[in-house]
């Protein structure tokens, strides 16, 4: 009877535990099933099919976002404007794949109290077959951080988050492209700067900027670039209670700040920049209107010449020297590279003393440009690099005030303090073989 009492007991134990796993392994699955249908999905579309989105707010005219042939997005109604790519991919990711919350009724008899009848936003979203929907959103939910929704012949009604609405039912403004030049930064090959009597002209090659206006001067890249980037992402201020009407005005009787022109592959745009009061206007020729603009942007294009053009003596860069030769009065130095190691007359050099003289080279600059006063050169450097492939040689001459520097076949004359050239003559006398 004790052994019959025991195995009973075993089995009854083992029937338990089954049901224990059983239940825990299933409860997940059996939950998300239960999530899934507390909160379907409302909308699952494919995001490249979509090549029309309108949407009517009743408290503003009804925006209509179209996709052209090429595959961009244009705003087409209330007026035909340039679509901002980020805003309308937000709204297209939040239509493609709009999920609920939860389902409120499963077929609402009245949609009044919900603020569906008529709705506050309606979105009529047109895909490539020509197939639509249409989403209806309404009041905000009691709590506040929801909005009742429906789909046109779906007789539920849904609840979404009320950052889903904010994404997807944006202003007319929030939708604008709102750059004032509209161009691909990468193959911007031309910019042209006309401020007062002066037109500079900057041309690229790959991405090497050079000073085309006045005269072929050395440019500096990253002033340059700087420029570009200030034009490139220069807005339109579309937040200021001004009219378009008073903003003409004020362009119209402002003084005029500067011009500037930018080329890429499709052509050339012209941004006009005036100043009136404490405001600055700009008039684009990619866009229609007058509007305001930051000073940051004005002041990036008042900007004299020199200011775009390089002032270091040598276009280093990156790149290590490979060879370098050094006349100084009566003395000479010829280091060229082996591998990583510098040598002088058959004898390897200290690696520090060399790179202090490179050092130097490289950061030497003009504090200003000079037109004459260059006689009589005391030192002349020649720097090759890039593998031997880039060769330049300069003199700089002793004068009253510091050195001028001139770089062989330019015209251009750099007048260099004295500190600079004392310390690459420094590094020079300092050069000392390595220790053995």
């Amino acid at each position: 009877m004790k052994l019959r009492s025991l195995i009973l007991a075993v089995l009854v134990l083992g029937a338990l535990a089954g049901t224990l796993y059983w239940s825990e392994h299933h409860k997940p699955a059996e939950n998300t099933a239960k999530a899934a249908d507390a909160s379907p999905a409302i909308l699952k579309l494919d995001e490249g099919s979509i090549t029309k989105v309108e949407l009517k707010d009743k408290d503003a005219p009804p925006i209509v976002l179209a996709k052209s042939n090429s595959g961009s997005w244009q705003i087409t109604a209330p007026k035909q404007y340039s679509a901002d790519t980020a805003n309308v991919s937000s709204t297209l990711s939040s239509l493609s794949s709009l999920n609920s919350e939860r389902v409120i009724e499963d077929k609402a008899a009245d949609l009044k109290p919900y603020g569906l009848d008529p709705p506050a936003v309606e979105v009529d979203v047109t895909e490539k077959d020509n197939k639509s929907q249409k989403l209806l959103l309404g009041d905000d939910t009691p709590a506040g951080s929801g909005v009742y929704a429906m789909l046109v012949g779906d007789p539920r009604i849904f609840t979404i988050a009320s950052f889903s609405k904010s994404s997807i039912n944006k202003s007319l403004n929030e939708f604008r492209d709102k750059r004032l030049l509209q161009v691909n930064v990468d193959q911007v090959s031309r910019i042209e700067l006309l401020r007062k009597s002066q037109t500079i002209e900057f041309g690229r090659t790959k991405d090497t900027w050079q000073i085309l206006q006045p005269k072929p001067l050395r440019a500096d890249g990253f002033q340059v670039s700087q420029l570009m980037q200030k034009l490139t992402d220069a807005k339109m201020d579309l937040t200021g209670p001004n009219t378009d009407k008073e903003t003409a005005s004020a362009f119209k009787a402002g003084t005029q700040v500067a011009t500037a022109k930018l080329t890429d592959s499709s052509g050339t745009q012209s941004l006009q920049i005036k100043k009136n009061k404490d405001n600055y206007y700009a008039k684009s020729s990619a866009v229609d209107g007058v509007y305001k603009v930051n000073a940051d942007l004005a002041q990036s294009l008042d900007k004299d010449v020199d200011d775009f053009r390089n002032k270091k003596l040598f276009d280093l860069g990156f790149s290590e020297p490979d060879k370098i030769e050094i006349h100084s009065g009566a003395k000479t130095g010829v280091l060229t590279k082996n591998g990583s190691d510098w040598f002088e007359n058959g004898k390897k050099m200290d690696a520090d003393s060399v790179q202090s003289l490179i050092s130097n080279l490289s950061f030497v600059a003009a504090d200003k440009f000079v037109e004459s006063g260059f006689e009589n050169p005391t030192i002349e450097a020649t720097v090759t690099s890039d593998a031997g492939k880039h060769t330049e040689k300069v003199s700089i001459a002793k004068t009253s005030d510091g050195y001028i520097a001139k770089r062989e076949n330019e015209p251009a004359l750099y007048h260099v303090q004295s500190t600079s050239v004392d310390s690459i003559q420094k590094a020079f006398d300092g050069l000392k073989p390595a220790k053995k």
